[in-house]
């Protein structure tokens, strides 16, 4: 697991304020004094290549939509293939109703 080589008290430090935020608001808030514009965004664009990769779309639709580089899309599959299936659990809960596809494991 590459969280294990972050593992400390910093890094439980940061975990546990972000999971005291209350709402939305705080979150952003936080989000925006902790991070750079570009690291949010980056962030944000990979949990979306996540959503659009669970949904079975293609490395060029996803590029084209989210503007997202061919690495990018590999390294967030590479995490839906060995990672801890945190981008599906995720997804799983806010998209509850969505199908996705079942990426095989190898």
């Amino acid at each position: 697991m590459q969280v294990d080589k972050i593992r400390g008290h910093q890094t439980d430090q940061l975990f546990k304020a972000i999971l005291e935020l209350k709402d939305m608001e705080e979150c952003y808030r936080f989000i925006d004094d902790l991070c750079t514009i570009s690291e949010i965004q980056s962030l944000s664009q990979r949990f979306e290549v996540a959503h659009m990769l669970r949904m079975k779309k293609t490395y060029e639709v996803i590029k084209n939509e989210t503007g997202a580089s061919t690495a990018t899309i590999s390294r967030v599959r590479r995490c839906f293939d060995y990672g801890n299936d945190t981008y599906d659990e995720m997804l799983g809960r806010l998209y509850p109703d969505e199908k996705p596809f079942q990426f095989p494991k190898y």
